[in-house]
């Protein structure tokens, strides 16, 4: 009995990170759970699309947005959804953005974009 609960344990732990898209091989990684965002600081540059993949690393029996979590840029007028348990990769066209500091952040749980623990930075230069 030990053994199959230690084998669902490890299959529930790991799922989150196998599941979906794969990586692109020159993609930002930020993962984001009820917790906030792994990284608050994402770095672009105009020159070049920015690539994100998103590792939503809560469940669907959150109450709180039902796992769901967004990539939201406002200034770009951006969003992207990655449901629970799953891995999406995504491009962000930042060419129309000045070199400076922009807020990202997800709107979907946990007090949304005021929770400070759910917003972060995307710095371009």
């Amino acid at each position: 009995m030990a053994v199959a609960v230690l084998g669902l344990a490890a299959t529930l732990f790991v799922r989150p990170f196998t599941r979906g898209n794969a990586a692109a091989e020159d993609a930002t990684v930020v993962r984001i759970s009820m917790s906030g965002w792994s990284q608050k600081v994402v770095e672009a540059t105009t020159d070049e699309p920015l690539q994100i993949t998103m590792v939503n690393l809560d469940n669907p029996f959150h109450t709180d947005g039902g796992g769901w979590h967004n990539f939201v840029v406002p200034e770009l007028d951006f969003e992207a959804r990655v449901a629970p348990e799953r891995t999406e990769t995504f491009s962000v066209d930042v060419s129309s953005l000045s070199p400076g500091d922009y807020p990202f952040y997800c709107d979907i749980c946990c007090g949304g974009k005021d929770n400070p623990f759910m917003q972060g930075t995307l710095r371009v230069s």
